[in-house]
């Protein structure tokens, strides 16, 4: 039994590929969400602050317990016999080169949040750390600032992505099943994945994966419009962010009608070279030694402090700091996660199981520490020398901190025009990338799907945030990503279990399976024959 994709003719160019309960269902939910959004939007606000909270408050500990389990998960499993497994079978081949892989998976993963937080997040956590009191030296609250920036943008949130990447690709090209996420489930749930249980797996992902991407296209379009603003002098406006969404949901559908091989591919190697260029930049006209040495520091007190942060829940404190930081990530993370696992399964045939999760959980956070030892870093080391302008800059509006960042610098200007190019860049790699996946699992698993599809699903990525920007603005875009990440993050460990138990089955399998008989030496064979 397979999913049921139906084909439905229509006027013009249309001609729809859909697994119609999915695709329907998702549609109605988020074109609810969005009408009560801008019906109530005086009131949005207000009650999406109130449902975060109550998530946060009741599910925190469950977040917190789910993202460290995954990495225990992720490690015994490419440290096991099973890590020499290959995604795609023995003979599977690599479809991409390392570096076009890395550089997809890292700009579908990481998006412009490290461009955003990588100043503004140690700035806030300095200024009310989260475990310290409150009058610690300076130094130890600069340390603890860049200790959680790590916690937050690091191997945690990539655990996340590990898990659901390597589920996905395991069972589409080595169970040859369909790329949704109901898939992995077929161990747990057997048939049972064809009928309503499996539909609902399937609208929860679409549901967070669209909500995830809103979220970093509304954080993005203030960043941009914020560059405009301090580099050109336009307005900061919500009308300015309402047309930015527009051009760059446009400029996505363009590369998400062109498909893996070609846009996205394009567009995350641009991600990349741009990401490199801006840092060497910082690196040779800031002072090396310091960003170097600062990384190396931040790397050793991030693993030492490791699990004391990543299990700390405020028990014992009675605050809430962690509601609209810790908690909110990890929902973010989850969020996102259905669309960027799905991507980096589709671009990673070929990679053994120990590979991938290796590569896919270290190497990214590894990167991202360094760009925030170099951000963060400098940052925390002006504040210490009295400089309070980037202090200014992020409680003014952290959209602007990385333009301020850059005036320290001989070539600002230019800095400032490839930071814009970056973040515009990313999101539309987000964008497009989050549209074809939403578009595979809505379809019912296809690789390819009619163009039309694909830019339903990207111009609603841009309706989504643009309606949360006028209900709310960034407080409504930070509910709505705690708020959808929870129950998919309830799926994701019963995920790893379902994963363990096909990659167990199948091994096991493999290893019983009769060897082949040993090559003879026909001349041997021969000769016996003749001396008989």
């Amino acid at each position: 039994m397979s999913i049921l994709t139906e084909k439905k003719k229509g006027p013009f160019f249309f001609s729809w590929q859909i697994n119609p309960p999915v695709f329907l269902l998702s549609l109605a939910l988020v074109v609810l969400s969005v009408a009560l959004v801008l019906v109530f939007e005086q009131s949005a606000e207000y009650y999406f602050e109130l449902a975060q909270s109550f998530v946060a408050s009741k599910g925190g500990w469950f977040y917190t317990l789910a993202v460290n389990f995954f990495i225990v998960f992720c490690l015994y499993l490419a440290l096991s016999k099973y890590g020499n497994i290959k995604i795609g079978g023995p003979e599977a081949k690599k479809e991409f080169s390392t570096m076009a892989w890395f550089a997809m998976l890292f700009s579908a993963g990481i998006g412009n949040g490290l461009v955003l937080f990588s100043i503004a997040d140690p700035v806030r956590d300095f200024q009310n750390p989260a475990r310290l009191a409150e009058g610690a030296a300076a130094s130890l609250k600069a340390q603890e600032a860049i200790n959680f920036s790590f916690l937050h943008h690091g191997i945690h949130g990539w655990g996340i992505y590990t898990v659901i990447g390597l589920a996905l690709a395991y069972f589409t090209y080595n169970r040859k099943m369909p790329l949704t996420i109901r898939s992995v489930f077929y161990p747990l749930l057997g048939e049972r994945i064809h009928g309503w249980m499996g539909h609902v797996i399937d609208i929860v992902a679409v549901v967070a994966t669209l909500f995830g991407l809103a979220t970093t296209l509304g954080f993005g379009v203030g960043q941009i419009n914020a560059g405009f603003t301090h580099v050109f002098g336009f307005d900061h406006s919500l009308l300015f962010q309402l047309l930015v969404i527009l051009a760059i949901t446009a400029i996505a559908t363009l590369s998400v009608v062109s498909g893996v091989n070609k846009g996205v591919k394009i567009l995350s190697q641009v991600n990349i070279w741009v990401a490199v260029a801006i840092f060497s930049l910082v690196l040779l006209m800031g002072p090396t030694a310091y960003i170097l040495g600062a990384y190396i520091q931040n790397v050793g007190s991030y693993l030492i402090n490791f699990v004391d942060m990543a299990t700390w829940t405020e028990t014992y404190r009675g605050t809430h700091w962690q509601d609209n930081t810790t908690i909110m990530y990890w929902g973010w993370w989850a969020s996102w996660s259905p669309f960027v696992g799905t991507f980096i399964a589709r671009v990673s045939k070929g990679r053994t199981i120990k590979e991938f999760i290796l590569v896919v959980l270290i190497l990214p956070a590894l990167v991202t520490f360094l760009w925030f030892s170099a951000f963060g870093g400098l940052t925390m080391r002006d504040i210490l020398q009295g400089d309070t302008a980037m202090i200014s800059a992020v409680n003014e509006n952290i959209s602007t901190a990385l333009y301020v960042f850059f005036e320290k610098f001989p070539l600002a200007m230019l800095l400032k025009v490839l930071g814009m190019i970056l973040i515009c860049s990313f999101i539309i790699t987000s964008t497009d990338s989050g549209a074809l996946v939403v578009d595979s699992i809505t379809s019912g698993g296809k690789m390819k799907t009619p163009a039309f599809q694909r830019i339903l699903w990207a111009s609603l990525s841009g309706i989504i945030a643009g309606s949360l920007l006028s209900g709310g603005g960034l407080v409504t875009l930070q509910a709505a990503v705690t708020i959808s990440g929870l129950p998919f993050t309830a799926m994701l460990v019963f995920m790893c279990f379902s994963l363990l138990k096909a990659v167990k089955e199948d091994y096991k399998v493999a290893e019983e399976k009769p060897k082949p008989l040993q090559p003879v030496n026909p001349k041997k064979e021969v000769l016996e024959d003749v001396e008989k």
